[in-house]
């Protein structure tokens, strides 16, 4: 980042007042020049005054070093040229006084009246000295001359100046006004970036987010229907080996319907992630967020489980010899994918959840078509105590993800024991 004001003082470490090293050469090297010329000056000044010599050289020399501090204080060098301009001398340190008062940041009426002092005060001289001259016969021209030249005289000495400065001034400020605003905007870029990669991080552990959560509906449910009916085969495969073959089935089915859908799945991802590749050049930074958050949602939104596969997923659990009963009331009719999918997936989860933690209970499966919501409820007894559990391993996540789930969309989600010592897990989803 570039550096203005007081850190580009700084960066560059002039000496005293002084912003850089060069500036500090170039006053002095001025300062000595004009000392030199008011030196030279002071011995017609003392032999006009009846002074010693040596004290008009040393005179001169003393005002001409007052240049030496334009930068610092241009008003105190412009009212010295002022005040020795009856001397004739300090021509170079009023010329360079003026110019050094006008580009400063001062108040243009300061301005205006040191340069007004200036230009009386060069007018007085240069018309006395010029009618002085033309009474001692050294110029032989009409009276028109002497206004003429004390005219011309004082402004040429005061007004190139005084408009270099101002022009030489305002272009400065604007620089440091360019550069002061290149800085604002650098910063701002900065902060722009920085929020971008805030929000790209956010996207990502949101898609990371409903990924596990996509991942463990399609695997968990599938998976623990195959271990319950692993563990059915083991036991009945000496005494009913007709049932045996059965659960043998309904297992390679289950294990085709989970690689079935992790397939597609991990199509969608793929496919997303090589869209977003091929983007990568041609986004700019601050859409990376909203891209990741679409490619987050693109698995959610494609087709998925429905409220009319309800039905052969309890008949999937049935089948696994859970006890479970369906009551459907109200019309069916369709609704959001979204929403669709969020109450299949609720209902697959508790179901599965059942078979975890209560094997062998009885389960009661409700869903309710309202007027403006959808309501699910999936309620066991409790289970019995000579029943066998399979030993189905539990992450914690299901119910997390299933009240993450419905209250993405609005809904209210609720779980928990009932009196009777069995679980109810409940969700009411706006339809729309």
């Amino acid at each position: 980042m570039t550096a203005t004001g007081e850190d580009h003082v700084t960066a560059r470490g002039g000496p005293w007042w002084w912003a850089r090293r060069r500036s500090a050469v170039f006053d002095v090297s001025l300062a000595v020049v004009s000392a030199l010329e008011c030196g030279l000056e002071g011995f017609p000044f003392a032999r006009d005054a009846g002074v010693p010599v040596a004290a008009g050289v040393v005179f001169g020399l003393l005002a001409g070093s007052v240049l030496l501090v334009r930068r610092r204080w241009p008003i105190a060098v412009v009212l010295v040229s002022i005040a020795i301009t009856p001397a004739q001398m300090g021509f170079l340190m009023g010329v360079v006084g003026l110019y050094t008062l006008a580009a400063a940041e001062l108040p243009r009426r300061i301005i205006g009246s040191l340069a007004g002092m200036s230009l009386v005060g060069t007018l007085i001289v240069t018309f006395v000295k010029t009618r002085q001259d033309m009474s001692r016969g050294d110029l032989d021209l009409g009276d028109w001359f002497v206004p003429f030249a004390a005219v011309t005289m004082s402004l040429g000495f005061t007004a190139p100046p005084v408009l270099l400065g101002l022009y030489v001034g305002a272009r400065r400020r604007l620089m440091e006004s360019l550069r002061e605003r290149a800085d604002s905007l650098e910063r701002e870029l900065q902060l722009l970036a920085e929020r971008a990669e805030e929000r790209a991080e956010w996207a990502r552990n949101e898609e990371r987010t409903r990924i596990a959560r996509e991942m463990h509906d399609v695997v968990a449910h599938r998976v623990s229907l195959m271990v319950v009916h692993a563990a059915a085969l083991q036991a009945v495969a000496r005494k009913d080996p007709e049932k045996a073959v059965r659960n043998a089935a309904l297992v390679g089915d289950m294990g085709r319907q989970a690689l079935t859908e992790l397939r597609e799945m991990l199509g969608v991802l793929r496919s997303g992630g090589d869209a977003r590749r091929e983007r990568a050049a041609s986004v700019p930074l601050a859409a990376v967020g909203v891209a990741a958050a679409a490619a987050a949602s693109r698995a959610a939104d494609d087709e998925g489980p429905c409220l009319a596969e309800i039905e052969e997923l309890v008949g999937q659990s049935a089948a696994a010899g859970m006890v479970v009963d369906l009551t459907v009331e109200g019309d069916a009719r369709a609704y959001a994918p979204e929403v669709e999918q969020t109450a299949y997936r609720v209902v697959q989860e508790a179901l599965t959840n059942v078979h975890k933690h209560a094997a062998g209970a009885k389960t009661y499966v409700r869903l309710a078509h309202r007027v403006s919501e959808i309501a699910m409820q999936v309620e066991n007894e409790p289970p019995e105590a000579a029943a066998s559990s399979a030993r189905l391993p539990s992450g914690g996540n299901g119910l997390v993800g299933m009240k993450e789930r419905v209250a993405a969309l609005g809904g209210v989600f609720v779980s928990g024991p009932t009196d009777a010592g069995g679980f109810r897990v409940s969700a009411v989803i706006p339809a729309s």
